[in-house]
């Protein structure tokens, strides 16, 4: 139970790595908020249950972590409900395909609102409720792709590649306060997002792993464990953790 007594909140947490973290920290025991956006309640209803059979207490709130009256919003909720916030996970995010040539304006707007400015107003609305307790660790999702490119990803992986700059910047800021700031660039993991990919790319994109395969999200949440537990995650800050196939070998 290295989580016993903290409060987490994470984005995009109804599927996917974001709800394999989610169910991760409750079997550690915090208290969780989590959000979704477009998906069905009973599939969010699901989750829920599953996280509180864990023995933790549960907010679900949707909305788009892109508005930054909801971040605002969602923020407060949270602090009303469990009093304080220990862990920011931004997990929320979007995958589309283009040839940098053919990618419309709306296209390339899109991935960076919802993958790199959702992750400045989260971390904007939570860090002075972190300050004012002088504790906090925010842990944001990036991707190997932000490392070394990607095939009609460019769009994702210039954002992805903000959100590892992002993360550096806001670890040296807030170092003086208690608070770590770190990323976790998976490989490709099977999930909704990476369904939707091109077979073709992923096809090719398993003969480039040295572990041929794609991850789980269950493979990816102990990672995040890990970061947001103490005394384990006490001295990573502005790092960039990779569970991601050997597809990225620093």
């Amino acid at each position: 139970m290295r989580l016993k007594g903290k409060t987490a909140v994470i984005t995009g947490a109804g599927e996917g790595i974001g709800k394999a973290i989610a169910l991760a920290f409750a079997k550690e025991g915090a208290d969780l908020a989590i959000n979704y956006y477009n998906q069905p309640q009973e599939e969010v209803d699901a989750v829920i249950r599953e996280l509180e059979s864990c023995g933790c207490q549960v907010m679900a709130v949707q909305g788009d972590v892109t508005d930054e009256s909801f971040v605002g919003g969602f923020v407060e909720r949270t602090i009303s409900r469990f009093g304080r916030i220990d862990i920011l996970v931004n997990n929320a995010g979007i995958l589309t395909q283009s040839l940098v040539h053919e990618m419309s304006v709306e296209m390339w707007d899109r991935m960076i609102e919802v993958d790199l400015k959702s992750v400045f107003l989260m971390t904007r609305a939570v860090v002075p409720h972190m300050i004012d307790r002088r504790y906090g660790r925010i842990i944001n999702i990036a991707s190997q792709i932000a490392q070394k490119g990607g095939y009609e990803l460019s769009h994702y992986a210039a954002a992805k590649a903000g959100v590892i700059g992002f993360t550096k910047s806001v670890a040296l800021e807030l170092g003086r306060y208690g608070i770590t700031a770190n990323c976790i660039a998976p490989g490709p993991i099977e999930t909704r997002l990476v369904e939707r990919i091109d077979p073709a790319w992923k096809e090719r994109k398993k003969k480039e792993l040295a572990i041929p395969r794609f991850g789980l999200p269950e493979e990816v949440a102990p990672t995040a464990v890990l970061l947001a537990s103490e005394p384990d995650g006490n001295l990573f800050t502005g790092q960039t953790l990779g569970p991601n196939s050997g597809d990225v070998m620093p």
